[in-house]
């Protein structure tokens, strides 16, 4: 009797332990690359499924997007300015049995991918063009590193340079050149005011001598706006007409 009961023990414990291995569930965003003796049989999920106990393996995989950081890298730009500059990427896997068959690692092997791609790209651009077309380059990287996960089952979706360390002595360089351009703006800005004042002046000159009476306006309005203040001291205009005759007087004695 006690070796019935131990029989039926056994039994159920063996029962559990099939049933607990051949039922798996898998999230919305899981599926699992199920191997059968060591042969890739199907992908499957989400949800409930069902496998052979001790025949199948199953690997889970996230179709989740990854977002990893590419740790900070040494780089010397096109005209020999040393930098360190960390990225991060995004990518996802489309295919689940690429992604696990065709390479021993995926997230490791993406992460050293992006590693090389990142000094090799930058390696090549001068200190100008990193700062200053950012998007073209982070474009490039994406590309390149697209092309080479595609094998894989992943597709890379975003590629940002996040963060560009410079030198003590650059970044003081580049103060002062910064600091000089906007000195030159200031001074083509101050110049280019200058000379279109001086024809505006020009003009006016022009219109008063051609219409005498104008400056006499020009009196009378310097007037009123002297009047407006609380002065002493009152300017009348005379009237250039006035003093012709004797302006001509004198011209005639010294000649």
């Amino acid at each position: 009797m006690q070796v019935f009961q131990t029989l039926i023990i056994v039994g159920v414990i063996f029962v559990v332990i099939v049933i607990t291995n051949a039922i798996r569930i898998l999230r919305e965003y899981e599926r699992g690359v199920v191997f059968r003796l060591g042969r890739l049989i199907a992908v499957k999920g989400p949800g409930l499924i069902l496998l052979w106990p001790f025949i199948d393996k199953m690997v889970k995989v996230s179709l989740r997007t990854v977002v990893m950081d590419v740790p900070p890298q040494d780089i010397i730009t096109q005209d020999n300015v040393s930098l360190k500059v960390n990225a991060v990427v995004y990518f996802r896997v489309m295919q689940p049995q690429k992604a696990i068959v065709d390479v021993e690692n995926y997230l490791f092997a993406t992460s050293q991918l992006s590693q090389t791609t990142l000094r090799s790209v930058l390696g090549q651009s001068e200190l100008d063009d990193l700062l200053s077309q950012r998007e073209k380059i982070n474009q490039k990287l994406q590309q390149i590193i697209d092309s080479h996960t595609e094998p894989w089952g992943i597709k890379v979706s975003t590629v940002e340079v996040k963060q560009i360390d410079l030198p003590q002595e650059m970044q003081r360089a580049m103060a002062k050149q910064a600091e000089a351009e906007r000195e030159r703006r200031s001074k083509v800005i101050a110049a280019e005011g200058e000379f279109q004042a001086s024809q505006r002046l020009a003009d006016a000159a022009r219109i008063l001598s051609d219409q005498p009476s104008a400056l006499t306006l020009r009196y009378l309005q310097t007037l009123r706006e002297i009047a407006t203040e609380n002065n002493s001291t009152t300017i009348f205009p005379v009237p250039i007409d006035l003093l012709k005759p004797f302006l001509n007087v004198d011209v005639k004695k010294k000649a």
